[in-house]
């Protein structure tokens, strides 16, 4: 079935804002700029950077409330039919309290492996997730995975060791430590158990009140920047050393000092601004790739946001080649598919039915040419 061409805008919109998205990110931690000490350093606030993404999530509230009036206003029951405003609307929003700080220590931790890896490893490290995810199914959910699962959570598993194989390869061609590389790989890792978490607690808790996506995505980026607004408070005491923090207070978060950059720094502030609304088209267009086709397709153009990434990261010489990332990569799609049941699984019962017909026919030929000679020695 052909795509239609709303379709297209969405999958075109979803792979340019998620791309944009994280080499915005990555833009910004490369900025040079002028600290409250008067040296110059590299833009070093994860947790201020997450805090304007969930700002971005809460601008889906603002769309989906935006929406519900327009439809409502039209009375013709069409809030209760399209896809971005359909859904249960009498439910408790702190239900989706666990999964925006599951969110918020989850994308501030991946930002500080961000800042110390490259983007890309950064994009293919995020899948991961799919690992954990199956593994806390198991156990929360009372789900049993089969062996199609698991020979993608296998393959998913060595693409992973490609990738950081290659990220210790290469971080000599691109000046960056040994011990900044694997620590930002094992953080983002890391993060990626807590995203599993917030999957499986949506799945048990929000899936089951059909609450609209927008306005689910809305109230967590609400917790989310709250709760990381609290949470910045302490931790501008908190000290840290290099790579985990790189300002002038030498603490894990300065906030006075990250605003005082952005707004010093115009390159800064078009990077902190395309975080926030690259997010929030981000999942925007993932929700409606989601509603209008599958979610099998939205992991199709994440995959496709890796490559797009990759090839940025590649052009502006923020990092080098090497082919082992690519085996990497590539190692990871396969698991991807298989765990999602896309293209590998459909290809092998292809590949088992062809065999199976030609064996078939090959013992038909054996049946027939022992029956004839049969025959002909009774004749």
């Amino acid at each position: 079935m052909a795509w239609t061409n709303y379709q297209r805008t969405l999958a075109l919109l979803q792979v340019i804002t998620g791309s944009f998205n994280t080499l915005s990110v990555k833009y910004a931690d490369r900025q040079v700029v002028l600290g409250e000490d008067g040296q110059l350093r590299h833009f070093d606030h994860p947790f201020m950077q997450s805090a304007f993404m969930f700002l971005g999530e809460a601008l889906c509230f603002v769309a989906f409330k935006i929406l519900y009036y327009y439809y409502n206003r039209q009375g013709d029951g069409s809030v209760d039919n399209n896809p971005l405003t359909k859904g249960s609307r009498i439910f408790s929003p702190f239900i989706l309290l666990v999964p925006a700080l599951c969110d918020m220590c989850a994308t501030s931790i991946m930002y500080i492996g961000l800042n110390m890896t490259y983007a890309s490893s950064f994009q293919m490290l995020r899948g991961s997730v799919i690992v954990f995810t199956g593994m806390f199914s198991i156990g929360f959910l009372n789900r049993k995975l089969g062996a199609r699962e698991w020979t993608g959570i296998a393959f998913v598993i060595t693409g992973l060791a490609f990738v950081g194989a290659s990220d210790i390869l290469t971080m000599e061609d691109n000046d960056m430590s040994t011990n900044s590389v694997i620590t930002g790989d094992l953080l983002i890792i890391l993060a990626q158990v807590i995203t599993a978490v917030q999957m499986v607690v949506e799945e048990k808790y929000v899936g089951e009140q059909d609450i609209p996506a927008l306005q689910a995505i809305g109230w967590e980026g609400i917790f989310g920047f709250i709760g990381i607004s609290i949470a910045m408070i302490p931790l501008n005491y908190i000290s840290a050393p290099p790579p985990f923090a790189d300002n002038s207070r030498g603490t894990l978060e300065a906030t006075e000092e990250a605003l005082v950059e952005i707004g010093s720094n115009g390159n800064l502030l078009i990077a902190i601004i395309g975080i926030a609304f690259s997010i929030a088209f981000f999942n925007f267009a993932g929700i409606s790739v989601t509603k209008e086709m599958s979610a099998t397709t939205r992991m199709i153009l994440d995959s496709v946001r890796t490559i797009v990434i990759w090839a940025f990261s590649l052009a502006l010489r923020w990092q080098s080649f090497h082919y082992m990332q690519l085996i990497g990569f590539a190692i990871l799609l396969i698991g991807m598919a298989c765990y999602n049941n896309i293209v590998i699984p459909q290809l092998v019962r292809k590949c088992r039915c062809r065999l199976g017909r030609h064996t078939s026919s090959r013992n038909e030929d054996r049946i027939i040419n022992t029956a004839a000679d049969d025959v002909q020695e009774t004749i």
